[in-house]
């Protein structure tokens, strides 16, 4: 039977794999999407701590990541590089269930409007659909627990936890204050959502390519190491990308910065007094090495969650190898 006549689930799966895409894998792909980001961002935690805080204040914090690492051991001691942790793993749990789960639903599902051919030959505005509109859901959800940590990081001296963090701000600033940082939040995570996926995802393809395999060919050892190997990759080019807006999303979420106003003129505030070189540039290498190691993890712990629950992680095909 010729490829062109074969239509359904066979055309989702690598060949000669035959797998089901059903509710049931989806909702195996939110959840180690979940952990896979949960347990990537709590790790790199005092990474962040470190570079919000050099975001917000370079003047005090001028002596790179080392130095920021200490000077923060120095005057608040070693847990507040734990600032934040119980919102960065559970907002990062909810916005890994709908990111991850998401991409996988929207890019399956344009395999079968499309067909497996056409869908190879279209990956990349695949990926990068797939993935804009996975991280705008999961960003509606994750905007107000990263407001949180953010206060939370700027002043240590905010809240005591999650919820006490919660009734303050919502006290203070109303429901509006959770999503004051909500334009800047798209502005960083589409883009950087957008090229983590189609970066990792060509540069998987291209690795498997020049070895003259597939996922389905390989050990689960191999895949693991391209999957690391395409998230590192993939990690450093998100962040250059998106620095600039997770620059803005820092200072936004600071008490009183950019003045009073709507949120667009506290925005532009925000940048003029910065600079566009200091918004592109400071912070960068702790972020470019916190964002490449972060996705190097959640790409790699992805597929160990996926194989463990049972899941067969989809693969795009290219029909035309197996003639």
């Amino acid at each position: 039977m010729s490829s062109d006549k074969v239509t359904g689930s066979v055309l989702l799966a690598p060949s000669p794999v035959v797998q089901e895409h059903n509710l049931t894998y989806f909702l195996k792909g939110a959840f180690a999407g979940g952990v896979c980001c949960s347990f990537t961002h709590g790790a790199v935690c005092p990474v962040d701590v470190v570079k919000t805080r050099v975001q917000l204040d370079p003047v005090k914090y001028n002596q790179g990541l080392i130095g920021g690492f200490r000077t923060i051991i120095a005057e608040e001691g070693a847990m507040a590089l734990s600032t934040g942790l119980g919102a960065t793993a559970i907002g990062y749990f909810i916005q890994g269930w709908f990111k991850f789960g998401g991409v996988e639903f929207f890019k399956i599902k344009a395999v079968e409007t499309l067909g497996e051919e056409k869908a190879w030959n279209n990956k990349t505005p695949i990926y990068l659909g797939a993935a804009a509109v996975a991280e705008f859901i999961a960003d509606c959800f994750l905007c107000p627990l990263e407001a949180v940590r953010i206060r939370s990081v700027s002043d240590p001296e905010f809240c005591d936890g999650l919820l006490d963090g919660f009734g303050k701000m919502l006290k203070a600033d109303g429901i509006g204050g959770f999503y004051a940082g909500f334009a800047p939040i798209l502005a960083k995570q589409i883009p950087y959502t957008m090229a983590k996926f189609a970066v990792q995802g060509n540069v998987a393809d291209a690795t498997y390519i020049t070895m003259g395999t597939s996922p389905a060919q390989c050990s689960g050892g191999t895949n693991l190491g391209i999957s690391l190997f395409s998230g590192v990759i993939a990690g450093v080019a998100s962040a250059i990308i998106s620095h600039p807006a997770d620059t803005l999303l820092s200072k936004v979420n600071k008490a009183g910065a950019g003045g009073d106003g709507p949120l667009m003129s506290r925005l532009a505030n925000i940048a003029r007094e910065t600079g566009f070189v200091k918004l592109c540039t400071v912070g960068l290498v702790p972020r470019c090495v916190m964002i490449g190691s972060l996705t190097a993890g959640q790409f790699g712990i992805f597929d160990t969650v996926m194989s463990a629950v049972g899941a067969t992680k989809f693969s795009f095909h290219n029909p035309n190898a197996d003639v």
